[in-house]
């Protein structure tokens, strides 16, 4: 999708378009009857910015993660492939990756201090994607980070969902475990000589209704590998889960026996959100808009996942958002009641790019300056229009004026669309009282003077008492 949110459907599918999920509607939500889940629910929508991080032997060949390896998705996954026609070597290929993955230059705690540092309150990692390489020490397979085929595994930061957690953790941001129910390596999913013969999708290679003792063996490889991210890596706040098609009913129908997993995952974390993206109901505790912002805002819990540059994993050519552009997605997104994740690929020698980096840093120094005006807040009308994001914390209304470009011109009356009363207007960063008149249209506001030279700032933040 382009760089532009791009508005979805706000309609359950659970089809996937160019690797991009669809998401479940307002209508599909269920709210928790359990009070534990309800209050970390409200401390969820309080954090607003988290850092998602797409990382594992793909990094190495800059291409879309995972999906290069379904021929049913082959019309757009493989765009990039230009090496080779003959796809079954591909994914041969594809699966040897592992082999060379030995990212060297890979540095934690400077990963969880530039997050620190980016104002990002908690990180979405991939422990494991769709084509099943663990990036943690896993013993259900050797498909891992720590196996003896990849050379990373003697380095010691080698199990890299440990050194990631506990580095994120120590600089108090919290713990959300991205896993994929589908894994298209293990045998007991991607069945040799079943059904589907040699012509794959992103579901199993055969019907779990007729094949019922494969599919137990997926299902309880499933609960392992889930309960050992559960039991032995700390706290985790959220488990994140992908591959929407994994669930029952559907195309084909395939029950993990979800409910049963995160229950017995609670017993251990109670505190622990779930969130089986695009499937609805009650393991669905937040929904998950992906490469898309919504319409409206949403009176549903929910965080869109949109990357920093043009992809989920890293290309060698990115080109990354500039501040100004986050921070206008951003305002979007919070102004409508949403949490933003923002992707940042990581690069295969371990290092984040520079280009995202840096707009990391110029996002984290707008967080401190403005960030009042967006954690903790909860939305308020008119919520996002004419440019301005609008939100609220208690009896305090937030305008964020946004200039769509450093050339745009910024005038001294500043008109913006909010009709309740104010008592008082000031500008937030300087706390300066702004003068202003209130007719039926909104305020104008007058800009201090100071304001009015020195460029053009990637937005103006007011502080409204009401």
């Amino acid at each position: 999708m382009s760089e532009n949110a791009v508005e979805a459907q706000n309609g359950h599918t659970e089809e996937v378009e160019n690797g991009i999920h669809n998401y479940s509607g307002e209508s599909e939500w269920v709210r928790p009857d359990n009070p534990v889940t309800l209050e970390r629910l409200e401390w969820f929508r309080d954090q607003k910015l988290g850092l998602m991080m797409h990382w594992g032997p793909y990094s190495q060949i800059g291409m879309v993660e995972s999906w290069t390896l379904s021929d049913e998705d082959s019309d757009w996954a493989r765009n990039d492939v230009d090496w080779t026609n003959d796809y079954e070597e591909m994914k041969r290929e594809y699966f040897a990756l592992n082999k060379t993955f030995n990212p060297i230059r890979f540095e934690p705690g400077k990963w969880a201090e530039a997050a620190a540092d980016g104002g990002f309150k908690y990180l979405i990692f991939t422990t494991k994607h769709h084509d099943g390489f663990c990036m943690w020490d896993t013993h259900t397979t050797d498909y891992r980070i720590t196996g003896s085929d990849t050379p990373f595994h003697a380095h010691r930061y080698a199990d890299v969902c440990k050194q990631v957690f506990d580095s994120f953790r120590d600089k108090g941001l919290a713990i959300a475990a991205y896993f994929s129910k589908a894994d298209w390596h293990t045998p007991s999913y991607w069945a040799p000589g079943m059904e589907r013969g040699r012509h794959m999708w992103r579901g199993p290679s055969y019907d779990p209704q007729e094949h019922p003792h494969l599919w137990e063996k997926f299902v309880s490889f499933t609960h392992e590998q889930i309960m050992e991210l559960m039991t032995r890596y700390g706290r985790i706040d959220i488990l994140w889960l992908d591959a929407g098609w994994v669930r029952e009913g559907g195309r084909v129908s395939q029950d993990i026996r979800l409910g049963e997993l995160v229950e017995r995952a609670r017993q251990t974390q109670p505190w622990l959100l779930s969130a089986d993206r695009t499937v609805g109901g009650a393991y669905e505790n937040y929904v998950t808009p992906e490469q898309t912002i919504p319409d409206r805002p949403l009176n549903v819990p929910w965080e869109s996942c949109i990357t920093i540059g043009t992809s989920f994993s890293f290309g060698f050519e990115d080109k990354y958002k500039s501040a100004r552009r986050l921070v206008h997605i951003l305002m979007e997104v919070v102004a409508k009641g949403g949490n933003l994740a923002l992707n940042v690929g990581p690069q295969p020698d371990g290092r984040l790019p520079k280009g995202a980096l840096r707009s990391m840093k110029e996002l984290g120094a707008w967080m401190k300056a403005y960030g009042e005006a967006v954690y903790g807040t909860r939305i308020c009308a008119p919520y996002f229009t004419s440019g301005c994001a609008f939100t609220r914390k208690g009896d305090i209304v937030y305008c964020t004026y946004l200039y769509a470009s450093e050339d745009a011109q910024v005038s001294e009356f500043l008109t913006v669309p909010y009709t309740e009363a104010a008592s008082s207007v000031e500008l937030v960063g300087t706390d300066e009282a702004v003068s202003y008149t209130q007719d039926g249209s909104g305020l104008t506001l007058r800009l201090p003077a100071s304001q009015l030279s020195g460029g053009t700032p990637i937005a103006h933040v007011f502080r409204i008492q009401s």
